[in-house]
């Protein structure tokens, strides 16, 4: 039985690896993200405005639909209002599933990444990012079970208007 348990965790670790050196953008779990699709973490002081997030036992984001520009850095300030851990992570629908499929295989898996926190019952936290391209952003919780339940949102990231031309040219 150890010896299996130790074939698995050696066979999942290297896949993480395997994945990480394939793909851009990874954290300490292995998980890559798609920066391109979702935008990239922000500077604090180039965020345009604060958006704040509550996490419940109900397994509801509130809110769950938000509504950005392209180009914007917001601030989310994310609050577990809960008795259970939660989570906030940002990615693509794809990501967000492949992900969760892991949490559930592994639920005690730690990992970090600019684009996601873990909150203990009652605490806070905050994920500074920039939403580079127009289009959809999806967000969650992965503790196992959560995003089953429907504890997931969407971020709708509207096109930002195009600069004047300085010629006064029109396209």
């Amino acid at each position: 039985m150890k010896n299996t348990l130790k074939a698995s965790i050696s066979a999942l670790v290297l896949c993480l690896f395997a994945g990480a050196a394939v793909a851009s953008g990874t954290h300490a779990g292995g998980h890559a993200h798609d920066d391109e699709a979702i935008g990239k973490p922000g500077k604090a002081s180039a965020a345009s405005r604060t958006v704040k997030v509550d996490m419940s036992d109900d397994m509801r984001f509130t809110p769950a639909n938000i509504q950005v520009r392209q180009g914007e850095t917001v601030r989310f300030v994310i609050r577990n209002a809960g008795s259970l851990k939660h989570e906030f992570v940002l990615g693509t629908e794809k990501e967000l599933k492949e992900h969760y499929e892991l949490m559930k295989k592994n639920p005690e898996m730690e990992h970090s990444d600019p684009g996601m926190v873990t909150l203990a019952a009652g605490q806070s936290g905050e994920i500074v990012w920039q939403f580079t391209r127009a289009g959809k952003v999806d967000f969650a919780c992965l503790q196992p079970g959560h995003y089953d339940a429907g504890m997931k949102g969407k971020i709708d990231v509207a096109k930002a208007k195009a600069a004047p031309d300085p010629a006064g040219h029109s396209h």
